[in-house]
């Protein structure tokens, strides 16, 4: 089951008492539904709670003669299609008109008058995502989407989302294939829409996941940046050492001045030591700057002979 399907099960959970609410979810549905005229009403979904969604609403509030039908999926062939169809043209008109639009109409636009008040308009967001939403899976990143049928349907759902005055959403609308985009990106978008539309358990599994994905990152910026050190580490101390054994092969390390010469044979015996432990194991200990410092006159005191040996 994918994210949007758990997102859509929520949904369809919601209770509501209220008729003009459920009317508005409803309303949300048919209209971004894709058919929706007076002589035919016919809401297509692959998602199985949205459809016995549609039929709930219909049946509970203007109770029309249905028909329901389950086809495959035609494209990938995983999946099914399910119609709700309104059979009866008069019971098609009938909805069609309640909702305040007529045949006159050049092209459909969101009646206002069904979407008033703060919980009307959450309803039918609610309706509109159960007929075209979508959200993608928060393990591979944060992006909602409606895919609305038509131009003018996606300036008003634009519109109704930007009045919402309890969230700061800024929708933005892109075209494809056909269909009008509206979309939001970033996490914290994404959990006021579910949240604002009744699906506030998914909200807190993008929180979660988001988290958790914080969590991946931190650590593994960790890793990286002490998997660099290491190499670091290991790359001079391999200089180090490569510059110790040519003195000794040279003029041998009993030539060196004292200090030199028990940070060298601690080097060669320790190779994989940091700057700060070299330095704690001599005798007596010295600092990380004073280790390094020795280290450093050990380079320089093997360069020259490099150079003359050359």
């Amino acid at each position: 089951m994918s994210f949007s399907s758990d997102i859509k099960k929520e949904l369809c959970g919601v209770q509501c008492f209220d008729r003009e609410a459920l009317k508005a979810e409803l309303y949300g549905i048919l209209l971004y539904g894709k058919t929706f005229r007076e002589d035919s009403i016919v809401f297509t979904t692959e998602n199985v709670y949205s459809a016995k969604r549609a039929c709930f609403l219909l049946e509970n509030l203007y109770m029309p003669i249905i028909e329901r039908q389950t086809a495959l999926r035609t494209r990938s062939g995983e999946g099914h299609l399910y119609k709700i169809i309104v059979v009866d043209a008069n019971d098609c008109r009938r909805i069609f008109n309640d909702f305040g639009h007529s045949r006159s109409q050049v092209t459909l636009r969101v009646n206002r008058a069904n979407v008033s008040g703060e919980e009307h308009s959450a309803a039918f967001v609610r309706g509109v995502f159960l007929a075209c939403g979508s959200v993608s899976d928060p393990m591979k990143g944060y992006h909602a989407e409606f895919c609305v049928p038509h131009k003018n349907l996606s300036v008003d759902l634009c519109k109704i989302l930007s009045e919402v005055t309890e969230c700061e959403f800024s929708p933005k609308t892109v075209t494809r294939s056909g269909s009008y985009i509206v979309y939001f990106k970033g996490s914290e978008q994404i959990c006021d829409l579910l949240t604002y539309t009744g699906a506030p358990i998914q909200a807190m599994e993008i929180m979660g996941t988001k988290a958790v994905k914080q969590v991946r990152n931190n650590i593994n910026r960790r890793v990286n940046s002490e998997m660099a050190n290491i190499t670091k580490v290991v790359s001079a101390s391999v200089r180090q050492v490569e510059a110790i054994n040519y003195i000794q092969r040279t003029v041998g390390l009993e030539s060196l001045p004292d200090d030199l010469r028990e940070i060298a044979y601690l080097r060669l015996e320790n190779p994989e030591m940091s700057l700060r432990a070299l330095g704690a194991a001599l005798s007596p200990p010295i600092s990380r700057s004073g280790a390094n410092h020795r280290i450093q006159r050990l380079m320089e005191y093997a360069s020259p002979m490099e150079e003359s040996h050359g």
